[in-house]
Parts: C-alpha cells; structure tokens; sequence
C-alpha cells in the first residue's frame, strides 16, 4: 500500500543546504527531491512547454512509480479554453512521452471563468485526450461549489471518461487574516472556495495550503489524514500535495502529512531516506 505525497515544485531556494544538497546541477534536483517525496506538481509545463532532452532528464532521475502530474500548458487550458486544442494538446504530449508511466495524470487546472456553460467544451476535450492516459480536473467557478445542479453535472462529465476532480483546499488559509506577506500574497491570489473531499476515482487529488506557522499548517489537514486513511483502506491510491505560502517548509511538512498518515495505516510504505546535505563525517 502506498501514499504518494509531494510539493508544488522540485527546486525552492529555501530548501538548498538545508534539506536538500548545495550545489546542485539542474539535472540533479529532481533526483535529490525524489529522495524525500515520491510526487510532484508539474507547474513548470503550465508556464512553457520544455525541450525533450529536459524531459529526458526527469525520466534519468526518476523511478518508473514516480507520480509527476503534468499541468496542461496555460495556452491550451486559459488562451483557447479547451477549444481547438486538438493540435497543441498532441504536441505537448509527444514531449512528455519520455517519462512513460511517470505521468500519472493530465492536470487540467481551469481559470475561475470557466463555468456551467463551458462543460461541452470540457467533455470534448477529455474525450480528445488519449486513451491510458488519467486526467485529472481543477474548476474554480464558484457555481461548481455552490449549485448541486452544476456539482453534478460536472461529476457526469469527468465521470464519463474515468476523470478525477481535483480537491484543492484552501480553508485553512482563509480561515483568518494573514500574517506575513506571504500569506497576504496568498490570499490575493489563492481562490476561496469550499473545502471539496469527495474522490471520483480509485487515484483521488489532493492540493493542501498551510500557513507559515507550523502547527496551524498540520492542524489544518487534520481532516484530511482522517480522509486519505479511510481511501487508503478502500483500496484507493491518493496523491496529497502540500504547500504553505513561501513553501519553505513544504517538503518537510509532507513527509510529516505522510508519517501522520502511515499512524493511521501501518500498511503503507515508507517513504525514501533524504540525501544527506552534505558530505558525510566522521563523527
């Protein structure tokens, strides 16, 4: 049995020398980050597409049970909406090819407009993406929330091709003002919706923002070691990813989601040992 966990990136300054090595070349990072979670948000691909032999890398520093979820280009997802997509949706997919079964979904993440009256051109789209391949769906409109009749309907249209609706919960960063400027720059652009905690799917998606502070951070996702432990016992294989608001932090925290959890079900793997941050001692 296995929980994966992970952050929002694989390279953050605040972690170099700290938990992870320094210096390390680009071609190691990911290496280096593998060694302490077995996921990872791929946020890079939504920015720009990168070149194959980039690609190539990620797969060389991986193993094969690695769970990198691939965030459409924002091009395709927030300049042509999922419309006519056919073409750059083929491209991009030729390139990730490398990294085979790495790729554990296509994260379509969808701008706060994209509401009730875009869901045809939702299901088209995900009929479009290639069979063997999961897609995994975050919705931002508010009406997805707060109107059963929309929450329903959009359950139909991911359900009809296998597709999982991406939890991303925020409550925790709203549930009082900010601290820090971090935490200020967060609830500027971090949407504020309800919590969602339902799985579609046997391989549910979880997106976890803490707060600066610590202890608020792990009391914050007390509801969600409850619900990744009761998956987890269905036989479901979730994906949890932790951030908090510089994310400094995050990578230690979700190893700590992890053993929190792993409390909960003894059955699940452990995770890797990190790579030392430095050259080992004699003492």
């Amino acid at each position: 049995m296995k929980l994966h966990v992970g952050c929002a990136m694989w390279a953050h300054t605040g972690w170099q020398g700290r938990l992870l090595p320094h210096p390390l070349a680009p071609r190691e990072r990911l290496r280096a980050y593998a060694s302490w979670c077995n996921a990872v948000e791929g946020n890079t691909t939504f920015y720009a597409t990168p070149s194959a032999e980039t690609v190539r890398s990620w797969a060389e520093q991986t193993g094969p049970d690695f769970r990198l979820l691939l965030k459409l280009p924002k091009p395709i997802s927030h300049g042509l909406r999922l419309a006519d997509a056919d073409v750059p949706l083929r491209s991009f997919l030729q390139v990730m090819e490398p990294l085979g079964p790495r790729v554990h979904a296509l994260w379509i993440q969808l701008p706060a407009s994209f509401g009730p009256s875009d869901l045809g051109t939702l299901a088209a789209f995900l009929h479009r993406v290639p069979r063997g391949l999961r897609s995994t769906v975050e919705v931002r409109h508010p009406a997805f929330f707060e109107d059963r009749r929309w929450e329903q309907r959009l359950e139909r249209v991911l359900g009809d091709v296998g597709a999982e609706w991406t939890s991303f919960d925020t409550t925790s960063v709203f549930a009082t003002p900010p601290t820090n400027e971090a935490e200020r720059e967060a609830w500027a652009k971090k949407p504020r919706l309800p919590r969602r905690s339902r799985a579609l799917t046997d391989r549910p998606i979880v997106r976890y923002i803490g707060r600066e502070d610590a202890r608020r951070t792990t009391e914050g996702w007390r509801h969600w070691t409850g619900t990744i432990a009761d998956w987890l016992r269905e036989g479901r294989s979730p994906t949890v990813f932790i951030h908090t608001p510089d994310n400094d932090d995050s990578l230690a925290l979700a190893r700590r989601f992890h053993d929190e959890v792993r409390a909960l079900v003894p059955g699940v793997e452990p995770l890797p040992e990190p790579l030392p941050t430095g050259p080992p001692t004699l003492f």
